[in-house]
């Protein structure tokens, strides 16, 4: 931030979290990012996702930095008392198992709060309480069902969105619910518990198409399918084989548009003359288009595009990104370790505070980084931490 100085909004919030895959685990990163203390409780062998391979290879570097890691098996007795004595300094508890799972270790919201009863525990499901709360859900599963696989797919086609959405906004509502706990317990005194669910996140993100119906009466179209509510809005093949997405979304913009590409006859077009003009005429309209800009490469359409300050976008992947010149020059990327030792890059969260965006503090930590040190935080001896490793409790430095 701009004055070095200043404490991050959440220092001196204690955060144990008990989570793995994306959901629970980018609850906590934003939280860490924002300044708290966020503790890591993984099992014996490590979170899973320090072992994923494919589109999952990426996952424990993305969503678990500025954490500390303790490494503990909740199976035994012994494990949970050492969570449990965790959970006594915390003031959050973060969680993200099946249904059921944290209160057969005793470690459930109605146990914890007899414990700690200013306690704020963050439950991340597949569902809220309801008559689908015992399914098991992922990200996919709730796309399908909750209108976002049709609304990105091709008619007939189904598609899931390129990335989790529904785990990465999940993990963020159940952070911003935790923040609203905070301020709630300032002023009562007393914790509660945060749910937060991929099923009605979905549904949140559908909520636009849901609404276009009870203001229209007609079915919103896939994306790929749909009467878009503007004429120029498009990806287009140019030179070379490439594409970039062109915009001209207001009589205004068809009107620079127009003249930076010597269109003065579709512009003078009657046929033409508004927005919906043309999105009415875009059956014919668009192949001339196409056509005409089909000999400029794309940086040539993009020179003019920006140059007249009309929308425009190269079609990127996501590998290019790091070496995208803007993200470097604003910081938006930091160094990260990966699971192998190695150094990358990672995206950092997309706001500033005073100018600067909250940064990397701790590296996605080792299983059982912090194991000794926190153990002896919460009262255990070097000879019970080197008692409970031997009979393969806990692991770590």
């Amino acid at each position: 931030m701009s004055d070095t100085s200043a404490p991050l909004p959440y220092e001196g919030v204690r955060v144990v979290e008990f989570t793995h895959m994306v959901m629970g685990p980018t609850c906590g990163m934003l939280l860490a990012d924002l300044g708290a203390e966020v503790i890591k409780v993984e099992p014996i062998e490590g979170d899973n996702t320090r072992r994923l391979l494919g589109s999952g290879a990426g996952f424990f570097p993305t969503f678990n930095r500025n954490k500390k890691s303790i490494a503990l098996d909740l199976k035994k007795p012994e494990g949970v008392e050492a969570a449990l004595r965790l959970v006594a300094t915390a003031d959050i508890v973060s969680e993200n198992f099946k249904p059921g799972t944290m209160k057969k270790l005793g470690l459930d919201y109605e146990s914890l709060k007899q414990l700690n009863p200013r306690l704020i525990y963050v439950s991340h499901k597949g569902f809220l309480p309801g008559p689908y709360d015992h399914r098991t859900a992922l990200d996919e599963v709730v796309q399908m069902m909750g209108g976002l696989a049709y609304m990105t797919g091709r008619i007939g086609d189904p598609l899931r969105a390129g990335t989790s959405v529904n785990d990465i906004m999940g993990g963020m509502f159940g952070a911003i619910g935790a923040m609203a706990a905070l301020r709630q317990r300032e002023q009562t005194g007393r914790g509660c518990e945060v749910q937060s669910a991929l099923f009605e996140n979905n549904i949140f993100l559908v909520a636009q198409h849901m609404m276009q119906f009870a203001a229209t009466g007609r079915a919103a179209d896939p994306m790929p399918s749909r009467i878009s509510a503007w004429a120029v809005y498009d990806v287009f093949t140019v030179k070379d084989g490439e594409q970039i997405f062109l915009a001209a979304v207001s009589d205004k913009q068809w009107t620079i548009f127009c003249k930076a590409f010597g269109l003065e006859e579709m512009l003078a077009d009657p046929r033409l003359k508004t927005n919906n003009d043309r999105v009415l005429a875009r059956d014919w309209m668009m192949p001339m288009l196409r056509s005409h800009l089909a000999g400029y490469s794309a940086a040539e359409l993009s020179a003019v595009f920006e140059k007249n300050e009309l929308p425009f976008a190269p079609i990127t992947k996501p590998q290019e990104l790091f070496d995208d010149p803007h993200l470097n020059a604003t910081g938006g990327l930091a160094p990260i370790r990966m699971n192998d030792g190695s150094m990358s890059k990672v995206p950092l969260m997309p706001f500033t505070l005073g100018g600067e965006r909250p940064g990397i503090r701790i590296q996605p930590p080792l299983l059982g980084e912090h194991t000794n040190a926190l153990l002896k935080e919460v009262g255990y001896s070097d000879q019970q931490i080197a008692e409970m490793k031997k009979q393969n409790i806990t692991t770590g430095d």
